[in-house]
């Protein structure tokens, strides 16, 4: 690619901000030598792995590149027998640590997402855990050779220590002595050529045998090693000078054994540098908000909301664009500051950028082509040096373009044809146009010329654009209208900012008849397409409000149906728990009155007996696989329904009584303790109101006395509530016909959790009149006293 077009379009500024998303050295160099591929297939595989580290970062959070270092030279160094520092050793074995890290995040994230090209490249990098420990083992983390990287120097610093320990010793005993205190500067050991040595003022020199090492700026003060530790001091020298030859003989070792690993080093750090600069793509992705493109290699571009990238996300105006479909030329036409040359840029920049396997700030399902060139002539490049006019600088890189274009290429022409007289201009503009339209090249060219407007129309694969101006606001709009040539607005621009309307009618009488046409012409295609884009809009937002509202009503659809289900399943619940306490009773009841039928020769019949209890079986709810409940019909009537009828709702299969009617269609139906409306079609006649025999009572011959053995109160203290219940039910069945008007429930006083319990139940049953707490004297609140009916 060529790198005048790179530097036209802005490429380098881009790769600068890439730069500055890469975690190491290495990668910022592997960023610093991207450009654009002409490959569709390795263009793909470059969107690939950005696509990869996106994916990556979304799911896990950013790559741990921490310690990673560029250690090549230092490697290649230690190959041709150098002896790595310190620090260089500290980054070999810090780079093998943070790469082992770096390998097991990213293959941890390729068992549950695959992520096979950033997985292949972590492959790539080779643990070394033995030279890693080597290092580690000998060198600390503040690049220092540690104590225990060999036994002799482990003794030489152990010797050191001592003989220093006592180099201190003897000077602390000298400068402590009171009759040596007023010949120091100040009572302190300080270390000159790496020699302990004490201050002394000058006018002492002589009182203290020895070296003197050094003075102060002033003289004043002589810094002197006593003659007493000469020979310690020569001692200490010649220990660090045996300690600096065991370092030596140490990182000499490890150098070797860096050497004897270089070309698996070297490549671990190619493998850590690709996977840091694909990670740096995928930052400056998050950074620009920018998607995957789809590449394609038939010269087909379309750009959705499309930005420049080094313009302000919140300033820029998105482009739309199609190109190599339809069309395979575009020439847009417009007055200067528009945006003309911008769009240029753009579409040059962002198909750069996805060649480059960079994402492109459009939106997602935007088109982009592999060119095996993007030629571009944009901007005045006008040279004095070299006497080139502006025209002439057009010329000279025009001339090359058509010199080394292809049908494959790009080319991008801003002001195609300006700089000369406009007849031969705008001629020599549509010859230029012409002959790469011939070629086969995609190009998006900008003018001035009224010429290439009336060119374009007639030409088979070009098109027409332009950038939209307000002439309200007498401001460009900066938005690309493809299939409008632009108008030059000069009169209206004129108009508004008050010149005389004779002047302008005078001026427009100037403009052949023609011109004045094609500007009519245009000005009624704009027209036509602010109400077009106006009833689009209008239609959009219709869609938009009947979507939202057809997908509220589905919601409260399947809310209403759940809840319905809800309450029909309550209901039955509730209705069957009913059913089963009162056949409960009913049996029990039933057996007493058995039991005093038997005992007294009442006229009580058997089959009377039989036939209530298989009512009351008939009366319990059975419910089918969808879970409705099943009620068998006892005969339907032809007659209209009425107020107060049994009917049989066919949708829910429960029998109700409707409570009133509701024109001809629709019936309210009371359902157990719902009462809703439905259709009149919906509900069967079972029993007629009118015809309805009221339910009697069989007791001939049973007679209520009180049982002598009957009590009139029940202790329930240590039981829990659901048994304190059931004994109260029965408790209070035997006091009702014991003929009992009053009794007691013993509860205690407790936590009032029992009595609470009970007195909740108390408050449903069909035979409690009322209850109240005991009063003094009946127990108080440990007892409830109940009033029977």
């Amino acid at each position: 690619m060529n790198d005048k077009v790179l530097q036209t379009l802005e490429y380098y500024k881009i790769i600068g901000r890439l730069v500055g998303f890469a975690s190491t050295s290495l990668g910022k160099r592997r960023a610093e030598e991207l450009r654009p591929s002409g490959t569709l297939g390795e263009v793909k595989t470059r969107l690939q792995a950005t696509d990869e580290a996106v994916k990556v970062e979304r799911l896990k959070g950013p790559a741990p590149f921490g310690g990673i270092r560029d250690v090549k030279e230092a490697v290649k160094r230690a190959v041709i027998g150098g002896v790595l520092n310190p620090a260089e050793l500290l980054d070999t074995a810090n780079t093998l640590s943070g790469g082992r890290r770096l390998q097991r995040f990213i293959l941890a994230v390729h068992e549950d997402e695959p992520v096979p090209l950033l997985a292949a490249a972590a492959d790539r990098f080779i643990e070394n855990r033995a030279l890693e420990q080597s290092i580690m083992s000998c060198i600390n983390e503040h690049s220092e050779v540690m104590d225990s990287a060999s036994p002799e120097l482990y003794r030489i610093r152990q010797e050191l220590r001592t003989g220093e320990a006592r180099v201190r010793e003897r000077l602390e005993q000298i400068i402590r002595t009171p009759s040596t205190q007023k010949m120091l500067q100040d009572p302190i050991i300080t270390i000159r050529n790496d020699r302990y040595v004490i201050p002394v003022k000058q006018e002492y020199r002589n009182h203290f045998g020895g070296m003197i090492h050094d003075q102060s700026a002033s003289g004043a003060t002589l810094f002197i090693e006593p003659e007493s530790i000469v020979q310690m001091n020569n001692r200490l020298t010649e220990l660090k000078l045996k300690e600096e030859r065991e370092i030596e003989i140490i990182l000499r070792r490890l150098s070797a054994e860096v050497a004897e690993f270089a070309d698996e080093l070297l490549d671990n750090l190619e493998a850590l540098a690709e996977l840091d600069f694909i990670f740096a793509k995928a930052g400056l992705a998050r950074e620009m908000k920018a998607s995957l493109p789809l590449m394609n290699d038939r010269g087909f571009l379309k750009l959705k909301k499309g930005r420049h990238p080094l313009i302000d996300r919140d300033a820029v105006v998105p482009l739309d664009v199609e190109l190599g479909n339809h069309y395979t030329s575009v020439i847009i036409t417009g007055p200067n500051t528009g945006g003309k040359t911008v769009t240029l840029k753009t579409i040059g920049l962002l198909s750069l950028m996805a060649m480059s396997g960079l994402f492109v700030p459009a939106e997602d399902s935007s088109q982009l082509c592999v060119f095996d060139a993007i030629y571009a002539d944009i901007g005045d490049e006008q040279s004095i040096e070299q006497s080139l006019s502006t025209f002439s600088s057009h010329m000279t890189n025009i001339i090359s373009i058509l010199r080394d274009m292809t049908p494959k290429s790009l080319v991008l022409l801003d002001e195609v044809g300006a700089g000369t007289d406009p007849a031969e201009g705008s001629a020599l503009a549509i010859a230029i146009l012409e002959h790469i339209h011939a070629m086969g090249c995609r190009m998006v060219a900008t003018t001035h010329y009224s010429e290439l407007k009336a060119y374009a129309y007639e030409r088979k694969g070009i098109i027409n654009a332009s950038m939209e101006f307000d002439i309200q606001t007498l401001s460009p709009t900066y938005r690309l209208l493809v299939g409008v040539p632009g108008r030059s607005n000069a009169f209206a621009i004129a108009s508004r900012l008050g010149l005389s309307k004779a002047i302008i009618d005078h001026a427009r009488a100037q403009v052949n008849e023609e011109d004045q046409r094609v500007e009519s012409m245009i000005a009624t295609l704009e027209e036509n397409r602010l109400t077009a884009e106006a009833e689009r809009r209008s239609a959009e937002q219709l869609h938009e409000e009947v979507s939202a509202l057809r997908k509220e009503l589905e919601e409260q659809r399947s809310r209403f149906e759940e809840q319905r289900a809800r309450l029909l399943a309550r209901a039955e619940q509730e209705a069957a728990e009913a059913v089963h306490k009162a056949r409960k009773e009913a049996e029990e009841i039933i057996a007493d009155l058995r039991r005093m039928a038997m005992e007294e020769r009442s006229a009580v019949k058997e089959h009377k007996l039989i036939e209530a209890k298989k009512r009351l079986e008939e009366a319990a709810p059975r419910l089918n696989e969808k879970g409705h409940r099943i009620v068998a019909s006892k005969g339907t009537s032809s007659r209209p329904i009425e107020a107060g009828d049994e009917v049989l709702v066919h949708s829910f299969g429960q029998k109700g009584h409707v409570v009133e009617l509701n024109g001809d269609s629709e019936v309210t139906v009371q359902l157990g303790i719902m009462k809703m409306k439905v259709a009149r079609s919906d509900v069967e006649l079972v029993s007629s109101s009118a015809t309805k025999k009221p339910q009697q009572t069989v007791v001939t011959g049973v007679k209520r006395t009180r049982d002598d053995n009957a009590r009139i109160e029940l202790d329930l203290r240590g039981n829990n509530i659901e048994d304190s219940i059931i004994e109260v039910d029965r408790f209070l069945d035997e006091s009702y016909l014991a003929n009992f008007t009053q009794v007691y429930l013993i509860h205690g006083k407790g936590t009032g959790a029992l009595r609470a319990g009970i007195q909740e139940f108390l408050r449903k049953h069909r035979l409690v009149k009322s209850y109240r707490l005991g009063n003094y004297g009946e127990g108080g609140s440990g007892v409830t006293v109940v009033e029977l009916k």
